[in-house]
């Protein structure tokens, strides 16, 4: 079944009206046009080993689930809670974004099927892309380098650069808004995810489009409960969505 044939209309001006207006398009990175393949379980494997969470331990079942529920948040934010100080927080995170980045360097980094060409697609159609992640910078420009994308998109965005709030805040979304100056009103912003996470700082960003895909962490039933009015496959349907073919 084409996924982009079940959209719900929400309250959120989340729908079919004026798709192709939409002039500035915020895709995630990992789940979304980034396979992700496991890597951030594996990359939180060593930084709970880095802090002493026993593997197998309830302790560690606890902080995997709680992991794998906020995909899409801000990596030093999910370590915040779940080690309670700053101090373990960023040695955690610190460890985290040194694992995941050796496991790019492995060569264990590839695009979801259709990723590159979507986001050609959606250039040549005039629209401005920028490519958003919850991981830090030098994480964000190991993957890009890996996948020979820094020259793919003008623009790319981690928490950092939004003052260091991550999803589900809207910063980045409102961040890419204002330093692309490619739209003139937030209604014209396509925000997509795999995440809730991502979702919700879409709503929360005012965008005209909020989508999920179904190549990540969550299902249809979380990104809808999130606002998302349409739920693709995956980013290779986003071009025709916002061509009015969907």
């Amino acid at each position: 079944m084409n996924h982009t044939d079940r959209t719900n209309h929400t309250p959120h001006g989340n729908d079919m009206t004026g798709l192709t207006d939409i002039r500035l398009v915020v895709l995630d990175m990992a789940g979304t046009t980034v396979a992700d393949g496991g890597l951030v379980e594996r990359a939180f494997e060593a930084a709970a080993a880095e802090l002493g969470v026993e593997p197998g331990s309830p302790d560690h079942t606890d902080k995997l689930d709680y992991v794998r529920a906020t995909m899409g948040e801000s990596k030093i934010s999910v370590f915040r809670h779940l080690f309670g100080t700053e101090e373990l927080a960023r040695r955690g995170n610190a460890a985290f974004e040194k694992a995941y980045g050796e496991l790019v360097g492995e060569g264990l980094t590839e695009p979801v099927p259709g990723a590159r060409e979507a986001i050609e697609e959606l250039r040549e159609d005039g629209r401005t892309v920028v490519l958003t992640t919850g991981f830090a910078r030098v994480t964000q420009d190991a993957i890009l380098d890996a996948l020979g994308w820094r020259d793919l998109v003008p623009l790319t965005l981690c928490p950092a650069d939004a003052g260091g709030r991550g999803r589900p805040f809207p910063d980045m979304a409102l961040e890419a808004f204002v330093r692309t100056k490619a739209a003139e009103d937030v209604r014209q912003m396509a925000v997509v995810g795999d995440t809730s996470y991502d979702v919700l700082s879409g709503v929360r960003a005012g965008a005209g489009l909020v989508a999920g895909v179904l190549t990540g962490a969550h299902g249809e039933d979380a990104l809808r409960a999130s606002g998302a009015g349409h739920v693709l496959a995956s980013v290779a349907e986003l071009p025709a969505l916002l061509r009015g073919v969907g």
